[in-house]
């Protein structure tokens, strides 16, 4: 009977020291708000892996970059002051072109689930992460809201209203296309926009899509916008630094690469119903939707394609590229030439 005793005293001590080594607590930073729906679904996010993981993940869940800059933020997971960055890769341009090609490629998909495809079908996934752990970080997975509306105080009817429309712009590929088109992009913080719209800083803004641009209350000031969106679809990411990410159990990494493909259906899907519901209701506060024409969206995809073959500048942004391109040449929603 002692012998029983002391192996079942035994067993619940291996049990307990299981569960806790198998502790992961992490400290991540969105640029969202917690007042806007991807701030929401982020929320949702870090619910849903405490709750799988039966409380074995921790998230400590930083909004509106309250800890660094959100072009900082990638930089401040890899150095240790974060764990994870939740904003996008595009913000790091400056370290390699090739981040520009790991989120948005203006224009270059129709919606957020071809693009979900390259990243689950297409090998996207192990592309994007070789690029990542160049700079000591581990890409998790991406989450996509759709095509982007800008946002602007004077009318953006077509290619001819960008000229000299000074707007907000995300650092990138954004700058040189629309720069190519007469505007005068000026890259600022995700949270400084509405200040600047108020001020007459600038004339509008590339931010995000209809509901997230409502959330942040540019239409309260900008009473003009474009819908549906053309210009931009995003990919919001979720990275680690790499040591924390491979020193977390198999389990864990699982849990987490589940739930953000969980969120990536949840947020496309929502964000679609969100905004045509939302465009509906700008029209009935006197807010000025513009649809373009087929002939100025083949004017600014023009412009689009130009701007690929002058960002790409460096071997790892070219093969991101041409991987982009060969996934949408082969399933037919691009031509070859």
């Amino acid at each position: 009977m002692k012998a029983n005793k002391l192996l079942a005293a035994a067993a619940a001590l291996t049990i307990g020291a299981s569960a806790l080594s198998a502790q992961t607590t992490l400290r991540i930073q969105t640029h969202f708000s917690p007042e806007t729906l991807s701030g929401q679904l982020a929320e949702k996010y870090v619910n849903d892996v405490m709750e799988m993981s039966n409380g074995e993940i921790q998230i400590e869940m930083f909004y509106s970059s309250s800890v660094v800059k959100s072009a900082e933020t990638f930089d401040a997971a890899a150095t240790g002051i974060l764990d994870c960055d939740m904003t996008g890769g595009a913000y790091q341009t400056g370290k390699n072109p090739a981040f520009q090609f790991t989120g948005d490629l203006m224009g270059g998909y129709a919606n957020p689930y071809q693009q979900m495809a390259w990243l689950l079908h297409g090998d996207g996934r192990a592309a994007v992460d070789t690029l990542y752990k160049q700079h000591n970080m581990s890409f998790v997975g991406w989450w996509i809201p759709g095509p982007e509306s800008l946002s602007s105080t004077r009318p953006i009817r077509g290619v001819e209203d960008f000229k000299d429309w000074k707007f907000r712009s995300p650092p990138g590929l954004a700058t040189k296309v629309f720069a190519n088109l007469g505007a005068s992009p000026i890259v600022m913080d995700f949270n400084e926009i509405f200040t600047a719209l108020e001020t007459g800083i600038i004339d509008g803004a590339d931010a995000a899509n209809l509901t997230n641009n409502i959330g942040l209350g540019l239409y309260d000031i900008a009473k003009h916008t474009n819908f549906p969106g053309f210009h931009s679809m995003p990919a919001d990411h979720l990275a680690c630094r790499t040591d924390i990410w491979e020193a977390m159990p198999a389990h864990h990494r699982k849990i987490m690469e589940v739930a953000m493909d969980s969120l990536a259906l949840h947020n496309a899907t929502i964000n679609e119903v969100k905004n045509a519901q939302n465009a509906k209701v700008l029209r009935e506060k006197g807010v000025n939707l513009y649809e373009w024409s087929p002939e100025e969206l083949a004017k600014f995809r023009a412009a689009v394609k130009a701007g690929w073959e002058e960002f790409a500048t460096t071997p790892e942004a070219k093969a991101l590229l041409q991987s982009h391109i060969d996934f949408l040449v082969g399933m037919g929603a691009m031509s070859a030439d």
